[in-house]
């Protein structure tokens, strides 16, 4: 079956709050097994309301709203979807007594405006809100199922996944399950070049690659009558993708390289140390992001100044006279103070020019060298990064990241 999503809200389109609830109900949704092929966006004006509600209608069996359930006068939803169905708004006493007890537990006073919000197309089936003052409603008939649910994201994840969920069960038509894999130190087009052929011949599952911020995600999903056949359908191709992607795939689904990283070092119990210059705290950051990475991050020095660098770390004057803060050697001699220094089997360094200044000829904005102390042995890394300033010191941090899951996996 088709679905849409219509997103009420002027605030929308100003772009003064970003509309996570098409990305959460549009991800819901597929999971159940429905297409959505539109979303719209419409501000609070009834005419422009009527005609993409007509429109959606028109389009899918199943059309969910969020937002315009609130109690202004600009709260049409309710209203549109009354009139374009011929039917009257009745009060729902149970509902208001809802609204008034919400108020009183939170000792606010109740506007008479709120009483709107009790309101609703007669024969509707009602969905409770647990956490605010406006319940949504379903108008299910007509070969048609319009679903409408307010506006916050914290309202409408609850509700749609506790009401919403068990009342499309009955439309379901099989269900559609992905499994996305994570892939860092490749890009896109090299990625995709390597499973182009598996792409080509893509039917049921499917495989699609997104570009995100500093990696690659391959979503594989199948369409089947149960999770279980959709996963028996999905795993020969994810284990061919795995195949020709090697260890630039470093996990699955929602998960991140600092999580990855921070369960390898504690199953290998190595231990780890940052000195960190150009990156300025962002890789101990990553590092501190994973729960329980206690057990193996003993510290991180942010070594800004040369002579923070040979204080702290033990770099050497003559390194920095002869080959300069950012270099190879410097990066090396850094990696390997702060291991010594704290007493960690693993130190890693950052040193470079982020910019967007300081830049020259023989070492440009975007040059960072990374040093990668494991065990007595040092190695480095050059890297030339382009973007602004924190797009620089981010990239390095990810690719500092997973240098450091590759050699810790073949310990």
């Amino acid at each position: 079956m088709k679905a849409e999503i219509l997103c009420v809200g002027t605030e929308i389109l100003l772009g003064d709050i970003l509309n996570t609830n098409t990305q959460f109900l549009s991800r819901e949704l597929a999971n159940m097994g429905f297409s959505v092929y539109h979303q719209a966006v419409v501000g609070d004006n009834v005419d422009r309301l009527k005609d993409e509600f007509k429109l959606a209608i028109e389009r899918a069996d199943i059309v969910i709203t969020t937002g315009g359930l609130g109690p202004t006068d600009d709260d049409l939803t309710k209203e549109t979807a009354a009139e374009y169905f011929n039917k009257k708004l009745v009060f729902d006493e149970e509902s208001y007594d809802f609204i008034v007890k919400y108020f009183e537990k939170l000792g606010v006073p109740l506007s008479n405006n709120n009483k709107k919000q009790a309101y609703f197309p007669e024969s509707c089936t009602i969905l409770k809100n647990d956490h605010g003052t406006a319940p949504g409603c379903v108008i299910d008939e007509k070969g048609k199922c319009v679903i409408m649910l307010p506006g916050p994201p914290r309202e409408v994840v609850p509700m749609f996944k506790n009401y919403v969920v068990p009342y499309l069960k009955k439309y379901q038509e099989g269900v559609l399950v992905s499994k996305v894999l994570r892939v860092s130190g490749i890009g896109e087009g090299s990625a995709a070049e390597k499973i182009k052929d598996i792409m080509d011949k893509q039917i049921n599952p499917t495989i699609a690659p997104y570009a995100k911020e500093n990696e690659v995600t391959f979503r594989i999903t199948a369409k089947a009558d149960s999770e279980e056949e959709a996963l028996k359908l999905i795993e020969p191709m994810e284990r061919e993708v795995r195949d020709r992607l090697g260890d630039n795939v470093y996990g699955v689904g929602d998960t991140s390289l600092e999580e990855v990283l921070g369960k390898l070092l504690i199953d290998k119990k190595l231990t780890i140390a940052t000195a960190e210059s150009c990156t300025g705290g962002l890789l101990a950051g990553r590092l501190v992001n994973y729960p329980g990475i206690s057990e193996v991050f003993m510290q991180g020095a942010v070594t800004y100044s040369n002579e923070a660098k040979m204080q702290r770390l033990g770099v050497k004057k003559e390194t920095l006279d002869k080959f300069g803060a950012v270099s190879s050697e410097t990066a090396a001699e850094m990696a390997e103070g702060i291991a010594k220094t704290s007493n960690t089997n693993i130190g890693i360094s950052t040193t470079g020019i982020a910019g967007p200044g300081g830049g020259t000829e023989e070492k440009p904005v975007g040059l960072v060298y990374v040093g990668l102390y494991v065990n007595g042995v040092v190695k480095t890394r050059k890297l030339n990064i382009p973007g602004d300033r924190q797009k620089v010191r981010n990239r390095v941090v990810n690719k500092a990241l997973d240098w450091i899951r590759r050699e810790i996996m073949i310990l």
